[in-house]
């Protein structure tokens, strides 16, 4: 009580920092306005308000974690169209028919599963621009119309030399002399006439260096870089594709895809990067002209690459085996954004040695490596366990064969000469003949030949006895190394006659074999656009310092 008696008057703050006596409600004079900000607040327009009824159902898609889910009759076909264009679900996945297009438009060509989906996520459009636009959608609106005439330059018809404000553009060819460009219509038409060796060379050297080029990544080809190419061939007649990624596992498939699409061809593959060819005859101007797709269609739905009883094995089966690949090591590491070339033959050898397989990696998207899995169950083949823990384990199967089977084609060296000591074993009887054992060897054609050639030439020597000790085995090298050494720096002489009497013995050495050369030309053989006729280098047979004009240095040199 004595605590409630001391507090003051009701009407006072005790909180206040004010001076005791002065009550700010009680001063008549209003408070100062704000001072105004330095810069004016802009005035927004108000938002606009989104209609409801749109007349393009593309601006109607659902979000992309919405359960849409529509199951794909058994049949497939047409699952949505307007008029002549349709959207389209068979055993290559979703494909866009357009009137007039020289194939089904896919979002990738060359990624796509070749398993036909169980379902789509979203309603059935067509991502291209609506047939009624005037113009190609650019996201902009038109520009008004220019007065001035603006000259049309093409393939055909480049933009003289030295023309301001006015971007280069590559002429056709190269043409043979006496040639010149013609109007082509069809592929064999704008590729024109098989390139030579050279004609290759000469057009990779400048892209070998340079970086302007089209990056291929875990889309694969889609349909969009189809114009890119073709922007890139109006400047030079090579474009460059580089290639990462889950694609890189199976380059021919890039390729295969590349040269149908574009109509261009593939004069040189190295890694994951590729050089494009337009054709001699190619014009800008003529070329395909293919819709752009104004967004990326949402994937459909696939079957499951992982099952709990894979093909030929039970439930408890696969899991021991996955139980097993837990302590498995992985045969290698796979980096994100990598050239994968190698990986199925590396797969397929591992295989020999074991029935399980496992590859790292991590730091990877999951989806990447489950795409890389379903590649490599196509490849090898194989069948697939799990994902666990970010590496692919996989099983050989039951259908699997071995790379290297057991009855190969052999070869057998017939007895003729015995290198090693010089007798012939002609002279001896058919019985001996008949109880030696024969030495069979299995090998390729070419390394046959090499092995012959060396035999030939006293570089080799073919051993009749298998089973020799090391002694035996040492005296026969010490033998032979004599033999060879000897027969390798022992030469015809030429003998050449000087202006003085004196005479200059020369040693020469006359190669058998140059008929028998394998040159980098060999990898065109197999195809018929490529031409091996080129500028090659002569070589001569006459050794350094056998030339009259060697002579008359060595003279100049003594004085």
């Amino acid at each position: 009580m004595a605590i409630v008696a001391s507090l003051p008057t009701p009407g006072l703050n005790l909180f206040s920092s004010l001076p005791l006596g002065k009550d700010p409600t009680a001063s008549s004079s209003p408070p100062p306005p704000p001072p105004p900000p330095p810069i004016p607040i802009p005035k927004y327009p108000p938002p606009l308000k989104k209609s409801k009824n749109s007349a393009n159902p593309a601006f109607k898609i659902p979000h992309l974690r919405t359960k849409y889910y529509k199951p794909v009759k058994d049949g497939g076909g047409v699952i949505a169209s307007d008029g002549d264009r349709s959207v389209l679900v068979g055993d290559s996945g979703v494909s866009y028919l357009l009137p007039g297009a020289p194939f089904e438009f896919q979002f990738s060509y060359s990624e796509t599963p070749k398993v036909k989906p169980l379902a789509i996520r979203e309603p059935a459009f067509l991502p291209f621009a609506p047939p009624t636009m005037p113009r190609p959608w650019t996201g902009k609106p038109p520009l008004k119309t220019s007065k001035k005439k603006i000259p049309v330059f093409d393939s055909f018809n480049p933009p003289p030399a030295g023309k301001k404000g006015v971007k280069y553009v590559e002429m056709p060819g190269p043409y043979p002399f006496g040639k010149f460009p013609e109007e082509g219509k069809s592929r064999e038409e704008i590729l024109g006439e098989p390139l030579k060796t050279w004609e290759i060379k000469m057009l990779i050297k400048p892209h070998l260096s340079d970086n302007r080029q089209v990056n291929l990544g875990r889309d694969g080809l889609t349909h969009n870089m189809l114009e890119l190419v073709h922007s890139h061939w109006k400047r030079r007649r090579v474009c460059k594709v580089r290639c990462k990624g889950v694609p890189t596992v199976d380059m021919d498939n890039v390729c295969r895809h590349l040269e149908e699409k574009t109509g261009g061809k593939i004069i040189h593959r190295v890694g994951g990067v590729v050089y494009l060819f337009r054709g001699r005859n190619y014009n800008y101007r003529t070329r395909p002209q293919y819709p752009v797709m104004l967004w990326k269609p949402a994937a459909p739905v696939y079957p499951k690459l992982i099952q709990e009883a894979p093909e030929g094995l039970t439930k408890a089966e696969a899991d021991e085996f996955r139980k097993k690949g837990k302590n498995l090591l992985p045969i290698c590491k796979l980096a994100k954004n990598g050239v994968y070339i190698t990986l199925v033959r590396d797969v397929r050898t591992a295989f020999e040695g074991s029935p399980l397989v496992k590859v790292d990696c991590k730091g990877m998207e999951p989806s990447d490596y489950k795409k890389l899995g379903a590649k490599l169950k196509d490849l090898v083949p194989c069948v697939l366990l799990s994902f666990d823990d970010e590496q692919i384990l996989m099983w050989r199967g039951q259908d699997w064969k071995s790379m290297y089977p057991e009855a190969q084609p052999s070869i057998s060296f017939p007895a003729e000469l015995d290198i090693a000591s010089g007798s012939d074993d002609s002279g001896k009887s058919d019985d001996d003949c008949d109880n030696s054992d024969a030495k069979i060897v299995s090998s390729s054609p070419k390394m046959m030949l090499l092995w012959k050639r060396a035999l030939e030439s006293n570089k080799a020597i073919l051993l009749d006895e298998i089973d020799m000790g090391p002694d035996a085995l040492l005296r026969k090298v010490e033998e032979f190394e004599g033999i060879s050494q000897a027969t390798e720096h022992s030469y015809p002489a030429l003998v050449m006659s000087t202006e003085d009497g004196s005479s200059n013995s020369i040693s020469t050495f006359e190669d058998d074999s140059h008929s028998e050369k394998f040159s980098e030309d060999d990898m065109y053989s197999d195809d018929e656009y490529y031409d091996s006729e080129s500028f090659e280098e002569l070589e001569t047979s006459a050794p350094p310092g056998s030339l009259s004009i060697d002579l008359i240095a060595g003279k100049l040199d003594k004085k």
